[in-house]
């Protein structure tokens, strides 16, 4: 677990390089989560009180931005695009690959806790629908074949790992 000490040195060392305070905010959402793989309510209050942003402001900006996980996610998080290009070249028929193969819908985390799936508007690759993102790797021109080759491949590199 991350502490708050933690969090205050890496805010103070951003707000350092920053000469206004709310530019540090999607930099430490993001070191947040680098750190424990999603971003509590707690954290969220956290920030708000050392950098004087209202939490309100800190909120909408979780809540605005899909790149930040509220709650606890798969060691590979499975971000699905479900935009217009994505969904004419695809996504549909992939979605319900990682859903059958992984056993799990939309917002879950498999038990073992290695996958987790989400369904996000726009991951900015329409030039190379169907994209999938993987953590923060993505996987364009995405085929049914090729998707069942990368979940089998995850599946083997951790077959003995937990969250």
């Amino acid at each position: 677990m991350m502490s708050e000490e933690k969090i205050k040195k890496e805010y103070e060392r951003i707000e350092s390089l920053s000469k206004n305070p709310q530019s540090t905010l999607l930099a430490m959402l993001h070191f947040i989560q680098k750190e424990k793989g999603f971003i509590t309510e707690q954290d969220a209050e956290y920030l708000s009180s050392i950098s004087k942003i209202p939490y309100s402001k800190v909120k909408a900006v979780m809540t605005f931005y899909t790149m930040y996980n509220l709650k606890k996610t798969g060691i590979h998080h499975i971000q699905i695009c479900r935009n217009l290009s994505c969904h004419m070249a695809g996504a549909p028929a992939l979605k319900k690959i990682i859903e059958n193969e992984l056993s799990i819908k939309e917002g879950e985390v498999t038990p073992d806790g290695l996958f987790s799936l989400t369904e996000v508007e726009c991951l900015g690759s329409c030039g190379t629908a169907p994209v999938i993102m993987i953590n923060e790797t993505y996987h364009e021109n995405m085929n049914e074949e090729k998707l069942k080759a990368l979940l089998k491949e995850l599946k083997e590199k951790n077959e003995n790992t937990t969250r």
